[in-house]
């Protein structure tokens, strides 16, 4: 008996064996061959993090550079989180619909004008102008509410106009250059249009509205000030009726898109409020304060990369718009999460090299590294689902995924990825400084 249940236990730890080795070696080639298909897009992917990492970088430097004019103009703060988030709403949906659309192939990479391109253009540009003027009613409306000291609603009008027009006039040309161009040498625009559109809209938009902020000053007659306010106004309304009245694509991105950017500028305006209360913590810890745009842009880069591609994939019919991630979507949330894994500690890095290298102090790279990767990790792993589900949705609700979940969903990662940096920050310096 003692020797038969010898026998049997060396069998049975056997087999178990066999299947743990069975097991671990299929995940190996599950492995492997997630990273053979998925390399070329995790490399594109990669690249365009990295383009987008300096141009974040660079945003916050200008933003620490723009004390005077945050005297001279106050409430200027409230307006300038929004203003960065809607010039990457619509045009990284632009440049998501252009994608999508370069993939079925009604759009030819040649930069050639058609119906389509025309569409998406006025619709960038109605979009524009209608976020402006309800970013400049917001943003006096919300310093009136908790009485800040600010500038007058003719004032934030105008400069919120201005900059988006000048952005605009910046920023679609640079889209459909890279979407294009992009696809035409064969790098796919979902990985690389949708990021490197939002880090050009937040490097462009911070000049644009310094560059309104002095035509502002140099409208020196009140007269002339409510003339344009007045102007603005009539213009973005007759536009605004022109394109819902339209036929074709045009009426669908506006009607679509209009009400989506408008929360998506509320929760943008949010999130400012939300750093805003904790400015005492930031300011004490310079790195951090460096980090909050370069970790705010890359999850919204990283959101934007899953969006664009689901988005893609539901209009190309390689997945079903179901509750249920299938093969194809899992693997595109493997890819984002490499990303993530990587993206991370590299702009954690970032934020703690530049402020030693600009002689503010810093909080050391260990304990920056540790609240840039857990916080993204955190993040991402609420994104993910949220993007997939808003995808599938939208798509099912007869919606098109482009202008539904770009904005919400970068909107959405503004709004929360302050929340989640803010306290895993908060965390990591009361065990490793405090």
């Amino acid at each position: 008996m003692l020797v038969l249940f010898i026998v049997n236990s060396i069998l049975f730890l056997y087999e178990k064996l066999e299947m743990l080795c069975s097991l671990v070696y299929s995940a190996i080639n599950r492995f492997n061959s997630f990273f053979k298909d998925s390399n070329s897009v995790i490399k594109e992917g990669l690249i365009a993090l990295l383009i987008c990492a300096i141009g974040d970088l660079f945003a916050g430097i200008i933003l620490g550079n723009m004390t005077f004019f945050l005297e001279t103009f106050p409430g200027l703060m409230v307006l300038i989180p929004g203003a960065i988030g809607m010039r990457g709403n619509i045009f990284g949906a632009l440049g998501s619909r252009l994608g999508s659309n370069l993939h079925i192939g009604l759009i030819s990479p040649k930069l050639k004008r058609s119906k389509i391109l025309t569409e998406n253009i006025l619709s960038s540009l109605i979009l524009t102008l209608i976020l402006s003027l309800f970013l400049a009613f917001l943003a006096k409306g919300i310093c009136t509410l908790f009485n800040f000291d600010s500038m007058s609603l003719l004032d934030f009008t105008l400069i919120s106009v201005f900059a988006g027009l000048i952005s605009s006039v910046i920023m679609l040309p640079l889209t459909m250059l890279i979407s294009l161009k992009s696809f035409k040498n064969g790098w796919d625009p979902d990985n690389i249009s949708t990021p490197l559109i939002a880090a050009f809209g937040d490097l462009f938009t911070l000049p644009s509205i310094i560059l309104s902020l002095i035509i502002v000053s140099l409208l020196s007659h009140v007269l002339l000030k409510y003339s344009l306010f007045i102007l603005a106004i009539i213009i973005t309304i007759i536009v605004f009726i022109y394109a819902i009245r339209s036929e074709g694509e045009m009426r669908d991105i506006v009607m679509q898109s209009t009400p989506v950017l408008l929360l998506s500028s509320v929760l943008g305006v949010s999130a400012g409020g939300f750093l805003n209360s904790s400015i005492s913590v930031l300011l004490k810890n310079p790195s951090l304060l460096t980090l909050v745009p370069l970790f705010s842009g890359e999850s919204g880069n990283l959101v934007s990369i899953l969006g664009a591609r689901l988005s893609s994939a539901l209009h190309a019919g390689l997945i079903e718009p179901v509750l249920k991630p299938e093969k194809t979507s899992v693997n595109n949330f493997l890819i984002i999460v490499v990303l993530a894994i990587i993206i991370y500690p590299i702009i954690g890095f970032l934020a703690e090299a530049s402020s030693r290298l600009l002689n503010f102090p810093g909080i050391g790279f260990f304990s920056i590294l540790s609240i840039s990767t857990v916080s993204g990790m955190i993040l991402i792993g609420i994104m993910i689902l949220i993007v997939f589900f808003i995808s599938s949705i939208s798509y099912r609700k007869g919606f098109n995924p482009d202008n539904i979940v770009i904005p919400i969903s970068t909107s959405i990662t503004d709004s929360i990825s302050s929340l989640i940096l803010v306290t895993v920050a908060l965390a990591v310096l009361h065990i490793f400084v405090i």
